[in-house]
């Protein structure tokens, strides 16, 4: 490296971390950038690129550098799309930072800041859009020392996530003492601490700051002695930020979390057990309504109740465990399941207007033109408010009931295959996939956009669509590549043989090359595998790249303009970022609900209204029940509740009217003084069937 302090005047030297980008602008329409930063101290020569991260408009990096920077030099971090850099100069361009001589002064050695990325110049007619995380420190000797430095690890961690339960991101008001409030921001070092922090470097030390981080951990260790006595689970580690907040990181996952892992999330201790709140610290909630506490005296933020200890904890698990053991409990992956779906409610409520309805009126005979036509006029913020269906010339008033009952007939005619928007996969098993000759129609795209958005309407509604996709859509919906693995359930015999290709030696026994014949409406279509494939034989050497090319071809062959479509409508009512915590058997679950009806569960969960589990009607009616098939049941149960399917915790979860403080439970009334004669009668908004006074089994049947 050539000696910079020979041929400049006196160059500091200095730490520049890159941590990530957030929201960078998307110019391509099919795929997504894979972006790299460069690092340019302008007129030195230094130049530094970090790591490419592929297909994502939030790259994260976190990786420093040491520049040798002059009294007069400035910093230029550009960011660039690695796919397109090479096809023309200037081409790939995402956006830049220039930091100037003096903004270097004011940003060192003042913790992450985040900075919109600018045009290269002002003329340029490209749009850019973004901001991206750094940090400068100060790397001489003599200048300030340890604990102004920002450990990079212990911040890259503890970064706002996206689980809705974890602490709010700094700036957070502090009303302790002061009716006006400071500013305190937890991720970057506050006014008054750095105005601190600079008197302790003009006395030439830096004990007090040492001592108040020291002082924030030991009060972290202090609250509870279940801190030394038990051990972190597995794979975890438990760190501290530059301001003394203590933190947990699963080494595993790389994710980061305020919450201790020895504690149960959901423990539950009564209030007079816990007494009143330290000095200097207060209670307040989350966005999702959970609690957290603030530390006035040190300025800090946690979820871990200050006033727990070893004694409290442990007699409330002794309690908790007493009460498993004497009731039954559902399945482990269950509990977590419904705590994830607890979290995305919560999510999706605060993202819900509090005024206005989302107003739909249609006939029963059209419902998908007429539904597609009112939606595609809507914003997603209008699709969010709380729904109000109409079907034409029919009287009610929708309190959930309605609404249900429209997304099941919905759902049975926009996945119907007669449309031509998708297939099933396979002959025997009813599983939907995208048609990739959908394009017969020239409005398709338009038309997956609805479906996108009306699946999306039904999550965010917490209702269910009535017809099932192939795994392999619910993992490209989460944004996870296919593997040959999900072949088996779409296609077991041709699973078989691409397994068996692998295995064996194909040598002058298949003949195949890289490209595959299809039928498209009755003419037999050649695809190619990769750029003059059919004149590329498969042989032992290249057999594993001919199977990924194929199992690619399989799910993605000609749908990828549609499922793109179909995503963004989806994305527009659900946020991508929402769906991390699941996987794709999880989403099945959260659009389609339970397809087998567990009578067991439906009779113990079951309402009796003037009239008992003796009375000859709650007698008959199970009867009938246990003498039904699935399809009747499920017919029964979409003519009372407006849909065929279960939630996920079972019959004691069903939805009624939403303004019902919690589930409505399915209902059996018996209504006296009525003319035997008639049908039974269902309200859909509350799950209820009304029953006159039959007088046999028969006439009830």
């Amino acid at each position: 490296m050539p000696n910079h302090t020979g041929r400049r005047d006196g160059p500091m030297k200095l730490r520049l971390t890159v941590l990530c980008a957030k929201n960078v602008y998307k110019r391509d329409f099919f795929r997504l950038p894979d972006a790299f930063a460069k690092v340019v101290v302008d007129g030195s020569g230094q130049c530094h690129s970090t790591c490419t991260c592929k297909g994502t408009l939030d790259p994260k990096w976190n990786q420093h550098y040491d520049l040798f920077v002059g009294k007069n030099d400035s910093i230029t971090i550009s960011l660039w799309n690695h796919r397109k850099i090479h096809k023309k100069q200037g081409a790939g361009f995402l956006g830049c930072v220039r930091i100037l001589s003096n903004a270097i002064q004011r940003l060192k050695d003042t913790g992450y800041q985040r900075l919109d990325l600018c045009k290269q110049s002002p003329d340029d007619n490209e749009t850019v859009r973004g901001q991206i995380v750094i940090s400068l420190m100060s790397r001489d000797r003599g200048a300030y020392s340890g604990s102004a430095v920002i450990d990079s690890r212990s911040i890259c961690s503890p970064l706002p996530p996206a689980d809705p339960n974890e602490l709010p991101e700094g700036p957070a008001i502090e009303t302790a003492g002061s009716s006006s409030g400071n500013i305190t921001n937890h991720l970057v070092s506050t006014r008054s601490v750095h105005q601190a922090r600079q008197r302790t470097n003009e006395e030439g030390g830096s004990k007090s700051s040492v001592r108040r981080q020291s002082s924030r951990f030991r009060n972290y260790q202090n609250r509870s002695t279940l801190h030394q006595t038990l051990d972190l689970p597995e794979g975890y580690e438990q760190r501290t930020t530059a301001q003394g907040q203590v933190y947990f990181l699963d080494t595993g996952t790389g994710l980061s979390t305020w919450h201790d892992p020895r504690l149960p999330r959901d423990l539950a201790i009564r209030e007079e057990e816990l007494g009143t709140l330290p000095h200097g610290w207060e209670a307040r909630r989350t966005p999702s309504s959970r609690v957290y506490f603030v530390d006035h005296n040190n300025r800090t933020t946690q979820f871990t109740d200050p006033r727990l200890n070893a004694e409290i904890i442990n007699r409330a698990l002794t309690e908790r465990k007493r009460g498993e053991s004497s009731s039954p409990q559902a399945p482990r992956y269950q509990r977590d399941l419904v705590q994830k779906l607890k979290s995305i409610h919560a999510e999706l409520q605060q993202l819900q207007p509090q005024t206005g309805h989302c107003r739909l009126e249609v006939s029963r005979e059209n419902i998908f033109e007429e539904s597609y036509r009112q939606i595609m006029k809507l914003k997603p913020k209008d699709l969010r408010k709380r729904l109000m269906i109409k079907f034409k010339s029919e009287e009610g008033l929708d309190y959930g009931g309605i609404a249900r009952e429209w997304l099941y007939l919905l759902s049975h005619e926009m996945l119907n295959p007669y449309y031509g928007l998708f297939q099933y996969s396979r002959d025997d098993i009813y599983t939907l996939q995208i048609n990739p000759d959908s394009g017969v129609n020239p409005d398709h795209l338009s038309y997956f956009h609805f479906v996108g958005r009306a699946i999306g309407m039904a999550v965010f509604h917490a209702h269910y669509i009535d017809g099932g996709f192939t795994m392999p859509f619910y993992k490209q919906l989460l944004g996870k590549p296919v593997s040959l693995d999900d072949m088996e359930g779409v296609d077991p015999d041709l699973h078989r043989s691409l397994c068996w290709m692998l295995e064996n030696d194909i040598t002058d026994i298949i003949q195949n090359n890289f490209a595959v014949d299809h039928d498209c409406f009755g003419q037999l279509t050649t695809s190619e595998l990769k750029p003059n494939g059919k004149n590329i034989p498969v042989t032992m050497e290249n057999k594993k790249e001919y199977v990924k090319l194929y199992v690619q071809w399989r799910f993605l062959r000609g749908i990828e303009p549609q499922f793109l479509a179909l995503q963004k409508g989806f994305n527009e009512l659900i946020p991508q970022h929402l769906l991390r915590p699941f996987d794709e058997r999880e989403l099945e679950l959260i659009i389609n609900g339970l397809g087998k009806i567990d009578v067991e569960d439906w009779q113990s969960n079951t309402r009796l209204k003037h009239c008992s589990v003796d009375s000859n009607i709650v007698k008959w009616f199970w009867k009938a029940v246990q003498s039904f098939d699935e399809e009747k049941r499920a017919r029964l149960l979409q003519f009372v509740t407006g849909t065929s399917k279960v939630p996920l915790q079972g019959f004691k979860a069903l939805q009624g009217s939403t303004g019902a403080a919690g589930p409505r439970l399915f209902t059996i009334h018996l209504v006296q003084d009525t003319n035997t004669d008639n049908l039974p009668k269902a309200h859909t908004c509350f799950n209820r069937i009304d029953f006159p006074p039959y007088e046999s089994y028969e006439k009830f049947f």
